[in-house]
């Protein structure tokens, strides 16, 4: 079974900035498919905010033009610069393969999610 892990979340004040990290289990490669972030809001809002495939990469324009994407050489590791962060941005933050049920991401079925606080 595929299991994530995200890391990087924090507490910050509005306009500062976080990178989030996510890693998959043994035996799973980036390579195997496109991967996407969620984001599960206090009032439990399931909220795509990146789809990244092997040749573009797409964000909601809630989010576009503060967040971007990279991932390491090795396609091990993938990474959400987060800046201009807004308290709308407070949430728990998820990544999964996209083939993943999207729900369920949110619902922490494949990791923990990293947990983001923006204050004013």
């Amino acid at each position: 079974e595929v299991q994530m892990v995200e890391s990087g979340g924090g507490s910050v004040q509005t306009g500062g900035s976080l990178r989030l990290s996510c890693t998959g289990s043994s035996g799973f490669t980036f390579d195997d498919s496109g991967m996407v972030w969620y984001r599960r809001t206090p009032g439990n809002d399931c909220q795509l905010v990146a789809i990244l495939s092997r040749n573009a990469t797409w964000f909601p324009a809630s989010v576009k033009g503060r967040f971007t994407a990279s991932q390491d050489s090795a396609k091990t590791t993938l990474y959400l610069q987060m800046n201009s962060l807004k308290p709308e941005d407070t949430a728990v933050y998820y990544c999964a393969p996209v083939v993943m049920d999207g729900n369920r991401t949110c619902e922490g079925k494949w990791g923990q999610g990293t947990q983001v606080t923006v204050s004013s």
